[in-house]
């Protein structure tokens, strides 16, 4: 996309770099990241950012425009919890990287959620790049690490003592995401706790630290709510759908709210045409749709070539949607010639005085396989795995 940064990024990598890359990560946060990461960042153009800015804000604007009681209609009755908030604190939105009919590269909608992502690791990312290759730092996001700390803490701890605020997950330690939780520690100095160990009194919720036990105010919530009946034998003294003294940042019901049971309501250049299973016309081909359950995360259940067969098997099928498939346009040229293909994910926060979220981050994720989930890779690939863009002109 820009030739530029590309050959100078691609003249300049070696794998040593690469491991001191990876050691500078382990060194920040104390863990071995568990998901790969690329070798190489993302070089856009701000043409193409434009074009993101663009749709997501259209997207927005659409989100913020739907009848009241909308959104409401995606959320399980088991899975309903109290105390709902007027918007999500959390906003992030997929793009796939692809190719136009009329060979213009552009962004097409892959799907979108109210749930927090790898904020605080992305940051650090992007820094140890520009720290391994100096020559990024002229591309660099324009926020500087103190405002988008700030950010963060605003949003997460607002004005509570940070050891009354927790980052909530089941089993952290087993999590993908684990170096995430522990820069996330660092950046606001809060602790991490598992579900488990998560004690109720009445209304109020506890945990203990060194023995001590320590009210919980704020919950910076990372559970998938409804991956909880998946766990065998889970046993817990908080059920999300009691009333607590609690404030969730985001609510919980905000997964279900914003998430693909949106896609087949919105309607710009760069968005795909979806409909809910139970509602796809016969004057539509099924070879041009991807199947994608409504509720999955990274990329599970979703079926690239569904047949009538398989779509007919199904039998909740207003859980599911039929997105029109977008051909990801393999731009990223590696060390070898080869070109990887990519999405991007834009990483915004919605304060609750606000009336439209904020950009803080990106995260890219890059591929050589038919889905760009990192788990898809071949493992001898290069060029793959979780990224950043770095957009310039």
């Amino acid at each position: 996309m820009i030739p530029k940064y590309r050959k100078q990024f691609n003249e300049k990598f070696t794998q040593e770099k690469y491991e001191q890359f990876k050691e500078i990560l382990k060194e920040k946060s104390g863990l071995i990241p568990s998901f790969r990461l690329s070798e190489s960042p993302m070089f856009l153009t701000n043409e193409f950012k434009s074009k993101l800015i663009d749709a997501s804000e259209s997207i927005i604007d659409q989100i913020k425009a739907l009848p009241e009681g909308t959104l409401e209609k995606a959320i399980p009755e088991n899975c309903k919890v109290p105390n709902d908030t007027k918007q999500p604190h959390f906003f992030t939105i997929d793009f796939g990287i692809c190719r136009s009919e009329n060979g213009e590269i552009e962004p097409q909608l892959i799907e979108l959620q109210a749930f927090p992502s790898l904020y605080a690791f992305q940051k650090v990312f992007e820094e140890t790049f520009c720290q391994v290759y100096p020559f990024l730092n002229e591309i660099k996001s324009k926020m500087p690490q103190e405002e988008f700390q700030n950010y963060l803490k605003e949003l997460i701890v607002g004005g509570e003592n940070p050891e009354n605020v927790i980052l909530l997950e089941i089993y952290p330690e087993k999590q993908k995401t684990a170096i995430d939780f522990a820069l996330t520690e660092k950046l606001l100095g809060i602790k991490t706790v598992c579900l488990t160990k998560v004690k109720k009194e009445g209304k109020k919720l506890f945990y203990e630290n060194d023995g001590k036990k320590i009210q919980i105010n704020r919950i910076y919530n990372r559970v998938i709510f409804d991956e909880l009946d998946r766990i065998p034998d889970l046993k817990l003294e908080f059920d999300f759908r009691e009333d607590a003294d609690v404030k969730w940042i985001t609510h919980p019901n905000w997964f279900f709210k914003i998430s693909k049971f949106l896609l087949p309501m919105l309607k710009h250049q760069f968005v795909p045409k979806s409909y809910f299973l139970h509602e796809f016309p016969e004057s539509e081909n099924l070879e041009n749709f991807v199947l994608k359950p409504l509720f999955s995360f990274a990329g599970s259940g979703v079926n690239l070539n569904p047949t009538k067969e398989i779509a007919d098997a199904i039998e909740d099928k207003e859980n599911y949607i039929l997105q029109r498939k977008v051909t990801y346009e393999p731009i990223f040229e590696d060390i070898n010639g080869e070109f990887s293909k990519a999405e991007i994910r834009l990483l915004y926060i919605w304060r609750e005085q606000d009336e439209r979220p904020i950009l803080l981050e990106n995260l890219g994720r890059m591929t050589k396989a038919a889905m760009v989930n990192v788990d898809f890779n071949k493992k001898d690939a290069i060029w793959i795995g979780s990224s950043n863009a770095f957009f310039a002109e």
